[in-house]
């Protein structure tokens, strides 16, 4: 064997090993040194795409490897170099489709649990974008190995529109769950009033419908696109902590001062006493109407939450009564007088 006969037959072997050693240094590269600045970074994105794509990097670089070496080679029969770039590619585009599923199946992940609202959404998107992601892949597949696309595009774009108009009213449902994880305006966990008047603790938001908790233990479905278009008050936004509005009357020969003093002084007792009062708040009151029987005013308390209010409210009305009957405070009866003008006898 001559020298260039052996040069020939080792050509292809040094390029092999050659991408096969260049494959595991940038892999090596990848988890040692890129590694430690993703985990400076603040986002856990670029460690999802790193994970992702350092496992197949060797393997890419195989391809190459073996594709460049069957290039240089001469021994190899002609029907397998006809077919050999076809195959690499296909290869190459398996990977990448794969990767790239998991790269987007991975933030997909990384958002939920960022986003606690949308957690239940996220199983159903990672499995369309990950159908979506392997169809484009079966479309370049058929296009490489030269099947004529265009029609079935065509048939499936038509068949899509035949499946969207039939699932136009789930397809609705689907895509107001997004929207309502998107906007937030109501989150897991917050109690919220609809404006039918039903309220309750939002338990799950499903990819078809929210389920609210009411507070008797009833559970309301309401459909994710009434959802989204209904008027609903958040009793959670901007914050749990609220104001407690009670109405009370005393009687006209009442002495405000003295009215207002002692029924702060009891919303103060009742805050630091009762489970779910703001402790810290101070109470006040507002004079605000001559009514037919009394001087109204409202009392503003302040809770933790909104259902806290009902608690806080029972122990102050009582606490109340107790003390303005001690301090000689009156809350008056609604009274009426009648007048009555005698007839004339006939």
């Amino acid at each position: 064997m001559t020298l260039e006969e052996l040069w020939q037959l080792l050509t292809p072997i040094l390029i092999l090993i050659g991408f096969i050693v260049a494959g595991y240094a940038l892999r090596f590269v990848l988890n040692v040194y890129i590694t430690r600045l993703t985990r400076k970074t603040k986002t856990k994105i670029d460690d999802i795409i790193l994970d992702a794509i350092k496992v197949p990097i060797v393997a890419i670089f195989l391809i190459m490897g073996i594709h460049f070496a069957l290039e240089r080679a001469t021994f190899v029969p002609t029907w397998v170099m006809q077919y050999l770039p076809t195959i690499s590619y296909l290869l190459i585009l398996l990977i990448a489709t794969w990767c790239t599923a998991r790269i987007i199946t991975g933030i997909l992940k990384y958002y939920g649990t960022v986003r606690p609202s949308v957690r239940t959404l996220v199983p159903t998107l990672q499995k369309i974008m990950t159908i979506l992601i392997f169809f484009v892949a079966f479309i370049l597949i058929l296009d490489a190995l030269g099947i004529q696309v265009t029609a079935l595009v065509a048939a499936f774009g038509i068949g899509g529109l035949a499946v969207a108009f039939a699932l136009q009213g789930t397809l609705s449902e689907f895509f107001a769950g997004i929207y309502i994880m998107s906007d937030r305006p109501v989150r897991v966990g917050d109690y919220i009033e609809l404006d039918s008047g039903q309220k309750g603790y939002v338990i799950n938001i499903g990819w078809r419908s929210t389920r609210i908790r009411e507070l008797p233990n009833n559970i309301i479905v309401v459909p994710n696109s009434k959802m989204a278009g209904t008027t609903v008050t958040n009793y959670y936004l901007p914050q749990p902590e609220m104001a407690c509005l009670v109405q009370v009357g005393v009687a006209y020969n009442s002495d405000l001062e003295k009215v207002e003093r002692v029924t702060i002084d009891v919303g103060k007792k009742v805050l630091k006493k009762v489970t779910g009062g703001v402790p810290k708040f101070d109470p006040f009151i507002r004079y605000h109407t001559f009514s037919d029987f009394s001087i109204n005013f409202t009392v503003i308390l302040r809770v933790q939450e909104f259902v806290d209010k009902y608690l806080i409210t029972h122990e102050f009305v009582k606490e109340l009564h107790k003390r303005y009957k001690k301090e000689g405070i009156e809350i008056p009866f609604p009274i009426r007088t009648i007048y009555m003008p005698k007839r004339r006898a006939s």
